[in-house]
């Protein structure tokens, strides 16, 4: 019963490799639902250990090494396709293609550093200081399945964009390494007091969702970064 929280870490690791191989392979609506899995399993390997009360050092490395394969250099891999594609349909940027990989590389780096800093950190039990990986990985895949799944065109004009996709992975890269206190979904109790900002959070996103279906996706960080900054976490 110990292995279950490692197994399920490793079935993270797993879904971050496939999603790293379908993205190679240009398929990035399948890598983003492979991110997806990934994400369940990362909150069920924690969900688990806590469960079972099988807690490791071990599984708190194994953690880590698959959340910056899942969540820092699969949405990187997602990111330097779209400017690819992007570079590739305007002339004048055909010959930018070969530096297009120091910029996407800021992701899986800064994942890294902000995973590293998480695990000696003993503060960001409560909240978390900048934005999580997951965090990270939903910006990416969010904007990818959006402009695939919503009539939006204004999404798919976006994803084309060179100039916000450039910025749009700089931004995130950063705000992994920052020390902006950020709200944890992580729930001590169903009570309202003390969870404000995360039912605020919860519900805002579910009357988007509501409203605009799959084009409410891309707005699901912005809208945690602001309630986290108007309610700061307990």
């Amino acid at each position: 019963m110990k292995h279950i929280p490692n197994f399920i870490t490793s079935l993270n690791l797993a879904a971050g490799f496939a999603a790293i191989i379908f993205t190679s392979n240009g398929d990035l609506i399948t890598a983003s639902w492979l991110i997806v899995a990934a994400m369940v399993f990362d909150f069920l390997d924690g969900f688990s250990a806590r469960m079972l009360k099988a807690y490791s050092a071990t599984g708190k490395e194994l953690d880590s090494l698959a959340d910056v394969v899942s969540f820092g250099v699969a949405p990187g891999l997602i990111i330097y396709k779209l400017l690819a594609v992007s570079a590739g349909n305007l002339s004048e940027f055909s010959g930018f293609k070969g530096i297009l990989i120091y910029i996407v590389v800021l992701m899986p780096v800064c994942a890294a550093l902000r995973l590293a800093k998480f695990n000696i950190d003993t503060t960001q039990t409560t909240f978390f200081k900048g934005l999580p990986t997951p965090a990270n990985a939903i910006a990416v895949i969010s904007v990818v399945l959006a402009a695939h799944y919503s009539p939006q065109p204004l999404l798919k004009t976006l994803t084309g964009s060179l100039s916000v996709l450039i910025a749009y992975s700089v931004v995130l890269s950063f705000l992994m390494v920052t020390r902006i206190p950020l709200l944890s979904l992580k729930f001590k109790n169903v009570g309202f007091s003390g969870n404000e900002g995360r039912y605020i959070l919860l519900g805002i996103i579910l009357i988007l969702f509501i409203l605009f279906r799959y084009a409410a996706a891309p707005m699901i960080i912005p809208v945690y970064i602001i309630v986290s900054l108007i309610s700061p976490p307990k």
